[in-house]
């Protein structure tokens, strides 16, 4: 106990990340015990729930947008952590055992965040995952087994759902809190490195107790940390977009951000060298990492004195950084792309707007209940019906993937405005191939009342 208490070269605020890491950690158990209250693991359900939690929990949105960037929080900490780890040769001097458990943690916590990804359900967690899943399809003999696995059979659904919310609430947190566990109790076994010049077996520089200036170097740390999450959840808080829709085909996935690098180096390698670049490659590099304490043997620490160990690490993380820029240049620079995304984007910020519907409201509006609470809008059906409306909005206009769907915020505009865009379509409804509506004044009139029936 005494040995992990004190510090070798006294406080450093270049040791305050390990503290930081577990802080979020209770953070994000915290709130998503709060989410889990609400959602329900189901390909039906998911997207609804995440929907009234964003849209209808006093706070929901709040609370969902800490979680959310609290896991972007995680991975840039655990960054680094690592790297100052590295720099500082931490792993040196019977620290093999700790470096090797904060590995595992590194890949657990990457596993966390893609597993939580999926449940919100939406256009983007959906098509994300179902590359991610793709990949596993990549490991030699077991690939398509590893596949049906995760997924729960060929197809992604409610077992899909179902398997990564087990996994992301209990399976990995319950591993996690055993390496934690773990690598706190191999910290104070081989106690605190110091600062690059200290020698990591014996050390000679005047200790310094972990309380009170590391504590409170912690802790204002952390503080900060609070302040930067709770005011990105305030006045940019995470969006949610449109239900997946697997019949969509011209939706572009595209992953977080951190597994933007990954995803770029994923299009280098094509065919019969997929297995090169997905499987072969990543496996040495994160043997080499693992590894890292029984190559280098030397005791010294300091990284001027380390150039190849230090400068193959600084040049993979510099490659790693310059592959996630790429990918969004990419995407900048190819029109039909650019072009997609932005409609996709558009869509996520129309579905934001819009008031919560439960599932199925939509639908719930049948043909004899409409001509009893009005007998324009009845009209306004067969309307809708007789010009084959349904065939692009759907039935009731709960939408397709052909057209958007006309509840929600659609049937909440004026009915003049509404009578307009149908006689005078937008350039984006006209490029969406909707085409003016030609009807006289009374079936116009009634379809506009059936349509604003629908909100």
């Amino acid at each position: 106990m005494r040995r992990w208490m004190n510090h070798p070269g006294g406080a450093r605020w270049a040791y305050v990340f390990g503290s930081v890491l577990l802080f979020l950690f209770i953070s994000q158990t915290i709130t998503g015990v709060f989410l889990a209250l609400y959602y329900v693991p189901s390909a039906t359900s998911a997207h609804t729930t995440v929907a009234y939690i964003v849209k209808e929990v006093t706070g929901g949105s709040f609370l969902r947008s800490l979680h959310a960037y609290g896991s972007s929080a995680v991975v840039i900490v655990l960054l680094l952590h690592l790297t100052q780890t590295y720099l500082y040769g931490a792993y040196k001097g019977r620290r093999e055992l700790l470096w090797i458990s904060g590995c595992i943690l590194l890949a657990l916590m990457l596993a966390m965040a893609f597993t939580g990804y999926l449940l919100p359900w939406d256009q983007k967690a959906f098509f994300a995952t179902t590359v991610g899943t793709n990949m596993a399809s990549d490991v030699p003999f077991i690939g398509t087994w590893l596949k049906r696995f995760m997924r729960g059979g060929d197809e992604m659904g409610t077992l899909t759902v179902s398997r990564f919310f087990v996994a992301h609430v209990f399976v990995i947190p319950a591993v996690l809190i055993v390496f934690i566990a773990t690598h706190v109790y191999l910290f104070r076994k081989a106690g605190a490195a110091g600062p690059p010049s200290e020698d990591p077996l014996n050390p000679k520089l005047p200790t310094q107790r972990f309380y009170p200036r590391q504590v409170v170097m912690d802790t204002i740390v952390a503080l900060f940390m609070i302040l930067i999450l709770g005011l990105l959840a305030h006045f940019s808080p995470t969006e949610l977009g449109p239900k997946a829709n697997p019949a969509d085909t011209q939706y572009i996935p595209r992953p977080e951000w951190y597994y933007l690098p990954i995803f770029q180096w994923l299009k280098y390698w094509r065919g019969p060298y997929a297995i090169i670049g997905i499987i072969v490659i990543p496996a040495i590099t994160a043997s080499l990492l693992v590894l890292v304490p029984f190559i280098d043997r030397r005791l010294e620490r300091r990284p001027w004195r380390r150039p190849i160990a230090v400068g193959v690490f600084l040049v993979t993380l510099i490659c790693f950084v310059l592959m996630g820029l790429m990918s969004e240049r990419d995407d900048q620079r190819d029109p039909s792309i650019a072009k997609q995304v932005a409609k996709q984007r558009e869509e996520t910020e129309q579905f934001m707007r819009e008031p919560f519907q439960p599932e199925g409201a939509a639908s719930s509006l049948s043909a004899p209940a409409v001509s009893v609470l009005d007998p324009l809008a009845a009209a306004g059906k067969k309307v809708y019906e007789s010009e084959s409306c349904d065939a692009c909005h759907g039935e009731n206009g709960v939408g397709t993937a052909a057209g958007p769907k006309l509840t929600g915020a659609t049937a909440q505009k004026p009915a003049e405005e509404l009578s307009n865009l149908l006689r005078h379509p937008t350039a984006k409804m006209i490029e969406g191939e909707m085409k003016p509506v030609d009807l006289s004044d009374e079936d116009l009139k009634a379809l506009v009342a059936y349509i604003k029936s629908l909100k």
